[in-house]
């Protein structure tokens, strides 16, 4: 109907306001999604019918790219022009998930396809579901995933961001906060995303390198600068844990905990690392 009659004002500027949101969603390695799970706004809350819904959105808009895809190559084929089948199979097992209503990241082989990554499926990205609580209800909800979901009380933690520090701790304890909701937030889009952080320590600056689980000590090397992961030597490695306890770099040395590993040694969470190179 939207392409045969003239559209209001209002559903032009809504339409494209949407299509923008998808456009920058679309740049992103996974999606947040909010839900609200307290009282107000309209009456109770529907935090699953909530998630139903986006969920819905983002197949609908992944099944307009892959059909438009799925036609190109179908007239590409009658002009002559050889697609390459692996993307093909692949684009009819995503459409017919799409056609079934089901999210593209239930699906590890489409999910993952490196063939598929340009079309930035939207449903296809790892998904954090945030539930957020009323300030006075601490209990996690039932419904809420364990592998992709967290709980959050927003108005708590924004009343509490906006104390001074040793005020808020008082309330942190009382209100059986041990981490914030930030550093939960990020930890768990760690965790989904498969990255992990390593160190390096200079004399006046700490920096962390943000890397993918299971990376090889040389292909670590190369996100601080290509030339070091090229003239690799050595990586002199001290876990985070042996500094905490030690106090100091010095004192982790003489215990013997700062390590020589080579270019196959898997970088750990909290390595702080020292690279040798040519």
């Amino acid at each position: 109907v939207e392409y045969l009659l003239p559209a209001p004002a209002e559903h032009v500027k809504e339409s494209a306001r949407e299509q923008s949101i998808w456009t920058q969603a679309r740049d992103c390695d996974a999606l947040i999604q909010v839900v609200r799970n307290f009282k107000g706004y309209g009456g109770d809350p529907t935090p699953q019918q909530d998630v139903a819904a986006m969920d819905e959105e983002l197949v609908f808009a992944d099944l307009v790219v892959a059909e438009k895809r799925l036609e190109r190559l179908e007239l590409d084929q009658k002009r002559g022009k050889k697609p390459n089948p692996e993307e093909v199979k692949l684009l009819h097992k995503a459409h017919d998930l799409l056609s079934a209503e089901t999210p593209l990241r239930t699906d590890p082989e489409i999910s993952s396809a490196r063939i598929l990554r340009g079309y930035a499926f939207l449903s296809a990205k790892p998904m954090l579901i945030l539930a957020n609580n009323d300030e006075d209800n601490s209990q996690r909800p039932e419904w809420l995933p364990e592998e992709n979901g967290l709980m959050v009380r927003g108005k708590l933690e924004q009343e509490l961001s906006q104390m001074d520090p040793d005020e808020s701790a008082a309330f942190l304890e009382d209100f059986g906060i041990t981490t914030s909701a930030m550093d939960r937030v990020i930890a768990r889009s760690y965790e989904l995303l498969g990255l992990i952080s390593f160190f390096t320590v200079g004399e006046d600056e700490v920096r962390a390198w943000t890397i993918r689980r299971d990376t090889p000590a040389q292909e670590a090397a190369g996100a601080i600068h290509s030339d070091i992961q090229k003239g690799f030597i050595r990586a002199e490695v001290l876990a985070y844990d042996d500094l905490m306890s030690a106090q100091s770099y010095a004192a982790a040395r003489k215990q013997g905990t700062v390590r020589l590993e080579g270019k196959t040694y898997e970088v750990h969470d909290g390595d702080i690392i020292n690279f040798r190179f040519n």
